[in-house]
């Protein structure tokens, strides 16, 4: 996409959502503003105004409509994620003008860009980009498109959520400033228990792997305490959610860091140079 189309698309996207908004408070059109394009404004001749505004909310939810068709059409998981990877800068000018704008998503088609952008963009694993753009769905009440069958701030804590633990079942690990951004974005909003906790766990496993690569000692125990709270919170919020064996864990290792900790103070106090 050239820069030029990079920046008419953001001009477009803002004046669309603009209008729109517009529109739907009874107040008279902004200078220069134009109608979405699932509700096109009769010109004087009584045919729909075909602005360039209104051309462009068309094309993107055309665009749209053929990327999910083409989706449904791929079996392959790999291979649906590759297929985003590629599909997702074709949107991005368009959400960055509704981002500029903060004025909502419009209506129609075109008002499931950004919604399902943010969804893809967690495919992906492009998760930060994904959680820029939360602020903003969950200030204008974006509805998710009714496929998705969840809230976005359901979808957003429990894909990531469940994007960690698939790492962390493999061993490996994920990143802890993604989980901790998820749970300050989402913190005081009512999401279902089971959901909550696998982000929960999700934390507490990170906390706890960090904890485990300190040396056992005062240093260690704090985030070793951190750890078993966050665990404990999950497990009293689903206790189905799979962390008894780290609850234990942790239990196991702040036992070790006390006696440790019961042992220098013991020498010391023995030490006459001490």
């Amino acid at each position: 996409m050239s820069l030029a189309r990079r920046k008419r698309d953001r001009i477009l996207a803002a004046q669309t959502v603009i209008a729109a908004q517009t529109i739907l408070a009874g107040a008279a059109p902004v200078r220069g503003a134009v109608a979405p394009a699932a509700a096109p404004v009769p010109s004087a001749a009584g045919a729909p105004c075909s602005d360039p505004a209104t051309r462009a909310a068309s094309q993107i939810a055309l665009r749209l409509t053929h990327d999910l068709r083409r989706l449904k059409e791929i079996r392959s998981i790999d291979r649906k994620i590759e297929a985003k990877r590629e599909m997702l800068p074709e949107y991005k000018a368009w959400v960055d003008g509704l981002m500029n704008a903060d004025a909502g998503v419009g209506t129609g088609v075109a008002a499931e860009v950004l919604p399902t952008y943010m969804v893809w963009l967690i495919d992906v694993g492009a998760y930060m980009a994904a959680l820029d753009l939360v602020p903003f769905m969950l200030r204008h009440k974006v509805e998710m498109p009714s496929r998705y069958q969840r809230d976005a701030a359901t979808i957003v804590v429990e894909e990531v959520a469940v994007a960690a633990a698939k790492a962390q079942n493999a061993g490996e690990a994920f990143s802890l400033d993604v989980l901790m951004r998820v749970g300050e974005l989402t913190e005081g909003l009512d999401i279902h228990d089971e959901v909550r906790a696998k982000l929960l766990k999700a934390i507490g496993v990170e906390k706890l792997r960090g904890a485990e690569d300190m040396e056992a000692g005062p240093g260690a125990l704090p985030h070793l305490e951190t750890a078993l709270d966050i665990l404990r919170h999950a497990q009293r919020l689903n206790d189905r959610v799979g962390v008894r064996d780290r609850i234990k864990r942790a239990e196991k290792l702040i036992a070790a860091c006390n006696a440790t900790l019961a042992d220098t103070a013991t020498r010391r106090s023995g030490d006459p140079a001490a």
